[in-house]
């Protein structure tokens, strides 16, 4: 069969990774064409597919004024960057990859939906946690009942206290005005997870959190007037020093994420040189950042099933945990192993999921970005839409209920679900 084309509107890490597929699967898929601002990123991803000179692109409105180049597009801007290309390449025909999450307000992820459902054109969305290894398994012993009926759900997700203070303090997704809530940049994965495995539509939502620690008043004394990590006597002592984030990253040899995010092909110099003038290298007590650095959301299910969601900064990263409580049962995950408890004959089972940690793109966020690429790819190769865990209905309704938990969140109240 003839492999599929695709075309790359944003060559950063997300879009970078999701064209890995063509290398490591170039008879399915070939990437034929990117639209990218920045010179590096854009020259990278042109190189390494040696895409034709003619579809190379700036910006992506270029690519759009072309007949249609490919068969699929992935977008992959700034969250706030979805809907018009979304509008452009929908109306070209293109089947489209949308980085999550699809916008950062419902009226534009209804926007997304009209219009792809509008041109027939197939949407799936980077939900890449429906896609691991992991997840297809659990999913699998909860469908075959092996816990009886989900009664209540424990989730939390370990942001990391240098992903926070790279992302959300210093980062893109800093800022709710330039981006959206954190609950939405960082979690709408978990809310569209957990909505996927309890499979019942969410009733009620409520949730709590703030911006505790990234802000001016916990400043440290002994940091002074420093805005800058270089220019700070309290440095050394600061778990959040850039220097220490990025310095002993490039010092170990990772040149990768989140190193070339601050310095594209780093040395010691340009990384110095970027900390020193760059949003990167700034002090966490000094930005303009308002997102929360810790919430908890509680969800109601049909069913009068329960969930609750914690996201917190402060933990060094890592898998997800989760417990699924169950009628006959318990099931308890980190991301790689599952612990399945029967309540019948009171033994524990482990299942271990670990996939490969070879470098590949199997090896990406356990397995699912390899899962999401290749959904995608089997679902345009054969033009079937049942393919691909991560439709348009399905995310506008976890979307959705994003929006309602942070609705929640502001308002100190509880909010029915769907909300108007």
């Amino acid at each position: 069969m003839k492999p599929i084309s695709i075309l790359c509107i944003g060559a950063g890490g997300r879009g970078t990774t999701y064209c890995r597929f063509a290398k490591e699967q170039p008879t399915r898929v070939q990437v034929v064409g990117v639209a990218e601002p920045r010179d590096f990123f854009r020259d990278r991803l042109e190189q390494t597919h040696a895409i034709p000179a003619a579809h190379v692109f700036r910006d992506w409105r270029e690519a759009a004024r072309q007949p249609r180049l490919a068969d699929a597009v992935i977008i992959a801007t700034q969250d706030a960057m979805h809907v018009e290309p979304v509008e452009a390449f929908a109306q070209l025909g293109y089947h489209i990859l949308l980085e999550k999450p699809m916008a950062p307000t419902a009226a534009d992820c209804r926007r997304i939906v009209a219009a792809v459902k509008r041109h027939r054109v197939m949407l799936a969305v980077c939900h890449v946690m429906r896609y691991t290894a992991y997840s297809q398994r659990l999913k699998a012993l909860l469908t075959a009942g092996a816990i009886g009926d989900i009664v209540s759900v424990q989730h939390l997700e370990p942001v990391g206290y240098w992903h926070q203070a790279h992302s959300f303090v210093r980062g893109n997704w800093r800022n709710t005005a330039e981006s959206s809530c954190m609950l939405l940049a960082k979690s709408c994965h978990d809310l569209d997870w957990l909505r996927y495995m309890i499979d019942a539509p969410c009733r009620a939502v409520s949730s709590f959190g703030a911006l505790k620690h990234f802000r001016k008043a916990e400043k440290p004394a002994a940091a002074g007037p420093a805005t800058r990590c270089l220019d700070c006597a309290f440095e050394p002592e600061c778990p959040y020093s850039a220097r220490k984030i990025y310095g002993n990253r490039l010092a170990q040899g990772q040149t990768g994420w989140p190193v070339d995010v601050v310095a594209p092909n780093a040395t010691p110099a340009t990384l110095e040189a970027a900390l020193r003038s760059g949003p990167y290298g700034r002090c966490v007590y000094e930005c303009d950042n308002d997102v929360v650095d810790h919430q908890v959301v509680n969800l109601l299910f049909a069913g009068n099933r329960t969930a609750s969601f914690t996201m917190t900064a402060f933990n060094s990263g890592g898998h997800r945990q989760t417990r699924l409580f169950g009628t006959r049962g318990m099931l308890e995950g980190d991301g790689v192993k599952i612990h399945h408890t029967d309540f019948l004959t009171d033994k524990t089972t482990e299942i271990d999921t670990e996939t490969s940690a070879d470098g590949s793109l199997l090896s990406g966020h356990g397995g699912g970005d390899f899962g999401l690429m290749d959904s995608f790819v089997r679902a345009v190769a054969a033009n079937d839409p049942t393919q691909i865990l991560s439709g348009p209905d399905e995310t506008l309704e976890s979307h959705l209920m994003v929006f309602a938990a942070e609705q929640a969140r502001l308002e100190n109240r509880v909010i029915e679900f769907p909300a108007a």
